[in-house]
């Protein structure tokens, strides 16, 4: 069993126009940056992208926006993107607004089978409006619906050919959940290694759930927003 693929574009090959597709990332760290830049030269339109946020105007999933490809953004914090700001505001993108912790949830349990939960995050909110509303030990909750995509596109430390993924320190974030969530599971790796090689005890994604897996190049990995102390 071989799921190595030659390349970012030879990955993303079967996407076609109108598909959902979940992007592991937080802020700028653990994007899938060649992903993202395949299906920026692949020119796929009318899409519908699930990412904890919507990257920067120049990079990320930033860089689809300036193409035009995304129809729908569901995300938790878009505040670093003006271009998605113009956008949002001309509506000429829709825009779905998730607590971050219930993104989260709604895509873990897209990945576990359960349909929908209940959270008290929301209630009293606009995010809580026409949702079913239940009280649990006298807190009231809104009914939340899971979320899976077509695609997800991770982006992983280490990985081998059957698709075992290692990810490093904070660019876990949303990967590890995004790849059980998706009918078709894209996995970039900074180095794909031998079988073996990686401890079977630290796999964080096992490879049954990824259906492709390629070696990147060239990755960048940007500051989002660089702080430091005065000397």
């Amino acid at each position: 069993m071989d799921k190595r693929v030659a390349s970012a574009d030879a990955a993303i090959a079967r996407i076609q126009d109108g598909a959902t597709i979940l992007l592991g990332g937080f802020g700028l760290c653990g994007i899938p940056e060649n992903l993202i830049a395949a299906l920026r030269r692949k020119g796929t339109k009318d899409l519908t992208l699930v990412s904890n946020n919507a990257g920067v105007d120049d990079f990320g999933i930033g860089l689809l926006l300036q193409s035009k490809q995304v129809k729908k953004m569901i995300a938790s914090y878009v505040g670093e993107n003006k271009l998605f700001e113009q956008l949002a505001l001309k509506k000429e993108i829709d825009v779905e607004l998730n607590p971050q912790g219930t993104l989260a949830e709604r895509i873990r349990c897209g990945g576990a089978g359960i349909p929908a939960f209940f959270t008290p995050t929301g209630y009293g909110t606009m995010a809580g409006e026409g949702k079913e509303v239940r009280e649990f030990k006298g807190r009231p909750h809104i009914l939340v619906p899971a979320l899976r995509g077509d695609f997800a596109f991770i982006k992983a430390y280490q990985g081998d050919r059957w698709g075992n993924l290692v990810f490093r320190k904070t660019a876990r974030n949303y990967n590890s959940i995004m790849a059980t969530a998706a009918d078709h599971v894209i996995a970039e790796v900074e180095e794909i290694v031998e079988l073996g090689a990686l401890n079977p005890d630290c796999i964080h994604t096992p490879g049954i759930f990824v259906d492709a897996i390629f070696q990147g190049a060239n990755y960048v990995k940007r500051i989002e927003r660089r702080t430091v102390r005065k000397r």
